[in-house]
């Protein structure tokens, strides 16, 4: 990895990480695999938030390690699951940095999902009701 760049959140790409106070449910194929109350957000610069939830509050039974790759960096390598429900599978839906640098150590242990290769990711506030 010595000859990948690391660079440093700062002014010009802020990145910050913070626990969630909301409930995050993430459904596919009709079942949902994630409800938790454990999410992190994760800002960074001008991106949309992602929300990075406890793998331990994911059915893993769904969950299959691909070997796929990618690289951040300001996060670190990425490793990434398919996800499959009855026959439905989402390849790649998942990613999750097993050792993130040091300015995103707190997303160690989470995964996060893309919006558009699951069938939902809900994002209620306290007070929001399903």
């Amino acid at each position: 990895m010595a000859d990948k760049p690391v660079l440093q959140p700062g002014p010009d790409h802020p990145i910050t990480v913070t626990p969630s106070s909301s409930r995050v449910v993430v459904t596919v194929a009709g079942k949902v695999i994630v409800d938790t109350r454990n999410a992190l957000t994760l800002q960074e610069a001008t991106y949309p938030p992602v929300q990075y939830v406890p793998l331990n509050d994911v059915d893993e039974s769904v969950l299959q390690r691909t070997a796929t790759e990618s690289y951040c960096p300001y996060k670190g390598e990425a490793s990434y699951y398919s996800i499959t429900v009855d026959d439905s599978t989402a390849v790649d839906a998942v990613w999750e940095y097993r050792n993130p640098y040091p300015s995103v150590a707190a997303i160690k242990g989470h995964v996060a999902f893309y919006p558009d290769r699951v069938e939902s990711i809900d994002v209620e506030a306290d007070g929001d009701r399903s």
